[in-house]
């Protein structure tokens, strides 16, 4: 690879990881999890995110995420899919919220089948997140948008996406959720409620 090849590959790259590893409702759901249920239920949430983030990669990488951000309809449909998640996932977290006792796994290890359950709610949160496809789109235009790109930039997501999972599950970060559990639980209500109503008014420029 050139040396104009590997500024354009890390300058894509550094978007990319920018607006991946931004606090939002992925970083934020990943932090939840793993604070809530543990490293492996989060490790699981992240791997979700991570494919569904590689998944809008590819086919931004094959084109379809420009057509995509630039059609109304698909882009509209995409849009209240999205809400409509967002508002599930607070609805979710006020439910946590309002329960007496946190329902956390002593032993910070989750069952394979709520594995699987937050594996699929990483993978819906950001298949259906619309700024996910103009995040690759944006990064893409600025260097290449081949493999290499694609892949480099899918492994950062993960790494990062890791990272938040690994950190927000160690024992001290653990206790201070089940002390501060209602508060918190209500704060992500919160903030995915609000990113549901963002999202609804959001508009990508065109």
């Amino acid at each position: 690879m050139t040396g104009g090849g590997d500024v354009a590959l890390w300058t894509s790259v550094a978007s990319f990881a920018f607006a991946a590893g931004s606090p939002g409702p992925a970083t934020l759901a990943v932090a939840g999890t793993a604070m809530a249920k543990g490293r492996r239920a989060g490790v699981a949430m992240a791997l979700g995110l991570a494919l569904g983030l590689t998944v809008w990669g590819v086919l931004a990488g094959l084109g379809l995420g420009l057509l995509i951000a630039h059609f109304a309809p698909a882009l509209l449909l995409l849009k209240l899919a999205g809400a409509a998640y967002l508002f599930y996932l607070a609805a979710m977290s006020a439910r946590s919220a309002m329960q007496p006792v946190a329902e956390l796994d002593a032993g910070g290890q989750a069952s394979a089948r709520a594995g699987a359950g937050m594996f699929r709610r990483g993978l819906l949160l950001n298949l259906l997140n619309p700024k996910a496809v103009l995040a690759w789109v944006a990064a893409l235009a600025l260097g290449s948008a081949g493999p290499v790109t694609i892949a480099v930039c899918a492994g950062v997501g993960l790494a990062l996406y890791l990272f938040y999972a690994t950190i927000f599950s160690r024992a001290a970060v653990r206790a201070a959720y089940r002390r501060f559990r209602r508060g918190l639980d209500a704060f992500f209500a919160g903030f995915f409620g609000l990113a549901g109503a963002r999202l609804l008014v959001w508009k990508a420029e065109q």
